[in-house]
């Protein structure tokens, strides 16, 4: 557990130097090289531990892709399970609720699952030590991680059908731009619908379109119910490392919108607030009593 704070202070200090230097954070690509899975309870397909070849330890938060949640401890990621089950179209379940949310932990463990066996092999770590924090409680950066095979791990989620194309995105370590990169992960995730791979086998597909249009409702409620930010009086967050679950709690702010702030990093200003797709006038009026900017 040491090697794991240690890492992440160093990632925090090189977020830092890049940032006063004038870099966006990200901007340049760390490799480490046969690097090991590190089995964890908690670990999920998306977010778990690894270990460097130096033995130093990190925990990783893949690029652009979100599998379920199946360890559900919080409103949080109670909220998020429900917009994953409505995004695969299995909220509407014939028996109801709770077996719709028994299958969808089900394939959100496979997903930990089948991470855990495609690593077995050492692996390649493509980083930019950005932070990657989802909750606040949990120490992460943000990778790409290349197969032994030199598959993408985000990809190969995708095609499986256990990881919905979804969240923060950058530049690829082999060329590719961000917008392209979502959008392969998109097509991928296309197919596996196509297919019935993975948790795409259990949508109803005539209830789909609904269930998405409830879910951007429900998102919008959040919203609007946030018109008082659940911050302590006179707290501010800094709008430049703030985890997704941090910025949530601003006024407004839902997971799409938090994403598209970590993605607009470095934020130095309320002009560059305004220019985060989604974010406009009266969004940044409401949640700039509640930020501070790190110059």
């Amino acid at each position: 557990m040491e090697h794991f704070k240690i890492r992440y202070w160093m990632a925090s200090n090189l977020a830092g130097v890049l940032f006063f230097a004038g870099f966006a954070v990200g901007d340049d690509l760390e490799v480490f090289g046969k690097s090991n899975f590190i089995k964890a309870d908690w670990a999920d397909g998306d977010s778990f531990p690894v270990k460097l070849s130096n033995g130093e330890g990190l925990t990783i938060r893949l690029y652009g892709v979100d599998c379920v949640e199946w360890g559900v401890s919080d409103d949080s990621d109670a909220r998020r399970l429900r917009s994953q089950r409505r995004y695969f179209g299995i909220a509407e379940h014939p028996d109801g609720h709770g077996a719709s949310i028994e299958l969808a932990k089900r394939f959100g463990k496979m997903a930990a699952e089948e991470v855990a066996n495609v690593l077995r092999n050492p692996f390649t770590i493509h980083t930019a030590m950005a932070d990657g924090r989802g909750d606040e409680r949990y120490s992460r950066v943000y990778a790409f991680i290349e197969l032994s095979n030199g598959k993408d791990l985000g990809e190969y989620l995708v095609s499986k059908g256990l990881a919905r194309a979804f969240g923060v995105s950058r530049s690829t370590y082999d060329g590719r731009s961000r917008d392209e990169y979502r959008a392969h992960l998109e097509d991928l995730e296309l197919v596996a619908a196509k297919t019935g791979a993975g948790i795409w086998a259990e949508t109803r597909w005539e209830q789909i379109s609904e269930e998405r249009r409830v879910a951007r409702l429900e998102e919008e409620e959040d919203e609007l119910s946030k018109g008082t930010a659940k911050l302590k009086d006179g707290e501010k967050i800094d709008i430049n490392t703030a985890s997704r679950d941090e910025l949530t709690k601003l006024p407004g702010i839902g997971d799409f919108l938090a994403n598209a702030i970590i993605e607009a990093r470095p934020i130095l200003s309320t002009e560059d607030l305004d220019d985060v797709s989604g974010i406009g006038d009266a969004t940044i009026e409401k949640i700039i009593p509640f930020v501070r900017f790190n110059r």
